[in-house]
């Protein structure tokens, strides 16, 4: 992860597959459960998009707003733990607040994440989902995240250890 971190602090954009550092599991933020796909992580934007379909439906047949929720708290904090990760720390999520705009029943949705504030122990970032039909915002949200120090126990786990099991 230090040669990830200096890359970004290098400037440089990330691939999606630098994101395997970054994943506890092969999910990598929603990439098989979601469906999301990465496209571009940066210190100061990360972006992804999703193809919605009837998996992602509540049972009137539009997007689950939980899913826009999902994919807001996916782009806040992989931005945020690259902005951490370059800083040599880690961060863990305190508030997500989404707002659905419009209902969206299938096609792509394009999400953008950008930090609205990044201070020494919080960071605040705001993500966007636009549908890429006709470029209208379906839903924005914003989440709040707590900067720690990379050894850090995380929930009664020292970082990196495996998962599974009840932390406490």
């Amino acid at each position: 992860m230090a040669d990830v971190g200096a890359r970004l602090r290098a400037g440089e954009t990330l691939a999606p597959a630098d994101l395997e550092p970054f994943a506890s599991d092969a999910d990598v933020f929603g990439g098989k459960t979601l469906g999301l796909v990465w496209d571009g992580l940066a210190l100061d934007r990360v972006t992804a998009h999703l193809d919605c379909d009837e998996r992602h439906h509540q049972p009137y047949g539009i997007v689950h707003g939980g899913v826009w929720c999902a994919v807001v708290e996916s782009l806040a904090s992989l931005g945020a733990a690259l902005r951490a990760v370059a800083a040599g720390g880690v961060v863990v999520g305190v508030s997500n607040s989404t707002d659905f705009l419009r209902p969206h029943r299938t096609g792509r949705v394009d999400a953008v994440g950008e930090p609205l504030h990044v201070g020494r122990t919080q960071q605040l970032w705001q993500v966007v989902l636009t549908r890429a039909e006709d470029g209208k915002v379906v839903a924005r949200g914003q989440v709040r995240l707590q900067q720690l120090p990379a050894d850090r126990e995380l929930a009664g786990r020292a970082p990196g250890a495996p998962s599974g099991g009840d932390p406490t």
